[in-house]
């Protein structure tokens, strides 16, 4: 958790985005914000410094002409690309506008064995990112201007007939047109943001942009909804009354990216878990149908053998959660039908549940892992009965146990394999720092890029 100092602060910045944020979506909109995030100028030096090789592999490609066939005493010489390496490869924010991309490479030319020469390719281009009509993101170039000049040669010649015999060789309109390739993260890798993800066998959650993103001093800021499929259906959920705000961080934050989370995005994930009957559990008691006839004197009419006591608990309302300063509580709403009977199934009790739990959260990867942390506090009241009255002391002494630990332990299960954040294929996050506030998550990491051999590539 935060110090307060640095919340306070952190608090303070908040307010710059507060309006620009709230015009991604148009007020008659149905579709509201309840996530996003901000890939940080150090996000982008990261961004910059992984592509660097990457930017160097399709240069040569694209540049560097195939082994010729030795050539005869009488043939003339002509200047060949052999060698590129790329020298600097950075990325800088343009608040208002997006992103510079500056490239510089050195060149290696021969025209003949013993003749060589050293030339430069600087490329000076402007990006964006597009929201097209089909809703994806799509990272454009605005404008580009590419150069060529000469830095060294061993061969007398004239200097200025060589470098236009390179330009012929050197197709400068193509290489502004695929500029954006250079980087690691072209378009293919902007819609993977957008891709469904499995929480539980019958529920995903998908990340839609509401709008192109913005640019500010503090980085690139997107704004997404969640919706979440049941079955391969999206369920409606409630739109939050207030629009989410992203809250803009510090601009020192040492971190590439901060993620956020409203509370109705945790909210709205548990609504999706009730909807698809995750949350519908089974707890086997420690009680049986004699032990219980102990204290309920009418079960012993009911039950002619001893068997197990069940509690098949379901979901009569929808789940909420709350955010506060350094804790986050799910309130869950159920109702158990306590009962027995292996192969038919036969209820004697129903029991209204109330569970208030304190939820624990982490980031593996590229998942959020959260887990029931602890029961805060248990309401139990009696809804019908086959046994006659029972008072509420009896219901706590004798189901209140197995509540408090099976229905913890029945959620971590559905959970186990966490929820997954927004992420762009091939990257996954580290150095994760979680804070909750009051009405949202923060979620500052850094990106790590997955190498192709298993192992991965980190920056710092």
């Amino acid at each position: 958790m935060g110090r307060p100092a640095r919340r306070g602060a952190g608090m303070a910045m908040l307010r710059t985005l507060s309006v620009l944020l709230s015009l991604l979506v148009p007020a008659h909109s149905t579709r509201s914000p309840d996530c996003g995030g901000i890939l940080t100028p150090s996000g982008l030096r990261y961004l910059a410094e992984v592509s660097k090789p990457h930017a160097e592999s399709v240069l040569r490609r694209d540049l560097v002409a195939p082994p010729a066939p030795d050539p005869s005493p009488t043939s003339p010489s002509r200047n060949q690309i052999t060698s590129v390496k790329v020298d600097k490869f950075s990325l800088t924010l343009i608040p208002d506008a997006g992103m510079r991309l500056s490239i510089e490479a050195e060149l290696g030319v021969t025209s003949a064995p013993s003749a060589t020469k050293e030339m430069r390719l600087s490329i000076l281009a402007d990006l964006h990112v597009e929201m097209n009509p089909e809703g994806n993101l799509e990272l454009v170039t605005s404008d580009c201007k590419p150069t060529l000049e000469e830095v060294q040669s061993t061969e007398e010649t004239d200097s200025k007939s060589s470098g236009l015999d390179i330009d012929k060789q050197i197709n400068i309109e193509k290489i502004c047109l695929e500029v954006s390739k250079l980087l690691l993260f072209p378009n293919e890798r902007l819609m993977s943001l957008a891709a469904p993800f499995p929480i539980t066998p019958s529920c995903q959650v998908q990340y839609l942009p509401l709008a192109a993103p913005m640019y500010s001093e503090q980085g690139i800021i997107i704004s997404l909804q969640t919706t979440f499929q049941v079955a391969g259906t999206v369920i409606p959920l409630p739109v939050s009354p207030v629009p989410f705000i992203m809250p803009e961080p510090a601009s020192s934050s040492p971190s590439h990216l901060i993620l956020a989370f409203s509370e109705h995005f945790y909210t709205s994930l548990f609504s999706a878990l009730e909807e698809s009957g995750a949350l519908n559990v089974s707890l086997l008691s420690s009680l049986t149908t004699a032990t219980l006839a102990e204290r309920i004197t009418q079960m012993g009419s009911l039950f002619q053998e001893d068997l197990p006591v069940v509690l098949q608990a379901v979901t009569r309302s929808a789940p909420h959660v709350v955010l506060e300063e350094g804790k986050a509580i799910v309130q869950l709403f159920l109702t158990a039908q306590i009962g027995a009977g292996s192969s038919l199934f036969q209820s004697f009790l129903s029991v209204n549940v109330d569970v208030t739990a304190r939820l624990h959260l982490s980031v593996a990867g590229t998942r959020m892992i959260i887990s029931v942390a602890a029961i805060e506090d248990i309401e139990l009241s009696l809804a019908t009965s086959d046994v006659g009255p029972i008072l509420a002391a009896l219901l706590e002494e004798l189901f209140l146990p197995t509540i408090r630990e099976e229905v913890p332990a029945q959620i971590n299960g559905v959970l186990r394999q966490g929820v997954s954040l927004p992420h762009i294929a091939s990257f996954t996050y580290t150095n994760v720092n979680i804070t909750i506030h009051k009405d949202y998550v923060l979620i500052p990491c850094n990106l790590q890029l997955e190498a192709r051999t298993g192992q991965t590539s980190t920056w710092k």
